[in-house]
């Protein structure tokens, strides 16, 4: 099955609808990072929700980031989102010891989301952390910082090994024109719904358009699109942030260390530097 995002608009317009699911990508970042499971099913929650955050930017232009940090042992989540479906993160602490998502995340902390939108100042909204599930902390912050009354549902399930067998997440959000009834509608919905990571499994292989139309009869699909773990991160960009450093410390990394090892937070690929290739980077410098 592939990872997807779908968008729709149910009660007469009133309610959009985003489903994603995200069961490659979760289990991607958990490979990446060799994470376990607590720290694969926080990461991956965050993961979940940005997919739907990115597919609601305007433009290829924009981006966002997410940053989570509850003061719990998984220390903080960070997660950037990119309008093309293409989503990359990392937590500080892929091994933490914890019971629970909550217990990991901690509430002693914030969750905010700064918007890259191509304009002069970025949009910041933050928020306290209300439960450090992820699920009911954006839906604080969506009805909170962006003044839209929403619902999330997120989740991430595992099989016998560890494996990532369902991941996913899905938001509900109501427009400004919606009526009582169309509140009333989809609070019965939300109460009817299922563990997120459960539908997922349920669904399998189906298109996920589908639980757009068994949510709500009358929804419209508007758009399907493919979302991806992807970071664009490359040796050419490490390069250049290797010149970014004094030429002392280059100097140092050629003769004491006689290389170096730079790894991407973001994807954990590593790129090596030979001493050669240090030295051309200082003549660059000097030029």
């Amino acid at each position: 099955m592939k990872d997807e995002l779908v968008k729709a608009l149910a009660l007469d317009g009133h309610v959009r609808i985003y489903i994603a699911r995200t069961t490659n990508m979760v289990q991607e970042a958990r490979d990446r990072f060799d994470m376990g499971p607590v720290a694969t099913d926080a990461l991956g929650r965050v993961l979940s929700v940005a997919s739907i955050m990115g597919g609601m930017l305007k433009s290829d232009k924009e981006m966002l980031t997410i940053s989570i940090n509850g003061h719990g042992p998984i220390g903080s989540i960070t997660v950037d989102a990119y309008s093309n479906g293409n989503v990359r993160g990392f937590v500080s602490n892929p091994h933490v010891d914890a019971k629970n998502v909550g217990e990991a995340v901690g509430t002693d902390g914030t969750l905010t989301v700064i918007k890259d939108l191509n304009m002069a100042e970025n949009f910041t909204g933050t928020v306290e952390l209300q439960s450090g599930e992820i699920g009911s902390d954006f839906t604080y912050y969506f009805t909170l910082s962006e003044q839209t009354p929403s619902a999330v549902s997120v989740g991430v399930a595992f099989d016998s090994t560890g494996t990532v067998e369902g991941a996913g997440a899905l938001v509900l959000q109501m427009m400004p024109d919606a009526t009582d009834t169309d509140i009333r509608i989809v609070e019965h919905v939300i109460e009817g719904l299922k563990p997120m990571s459960t539908i997922i499994k349920e669904y399998g292989d189906t298109d996920m358009s589908q639980l757009a139309h068994d949510l709500f009869d009358d929804a419209k699909v508007l758009e399907t699109s493919d979302i991806h773990y992807s970071c664009p991160c490359s040796k050419e960009r490490t390069r250049n942030i290797l010149m970014t450093l004094s030429k002392d410390e280059l100097q140092k990394m050629i003769d004491e260390d006689e290389g170096c090892e730079v790894t991407c937070n973001f994807c954990n690929e590593h790129y090596t530097f030979t001493k050669d290739e240090l030295k051309e980077i200082l003549e660059d410098m000097n030029a």
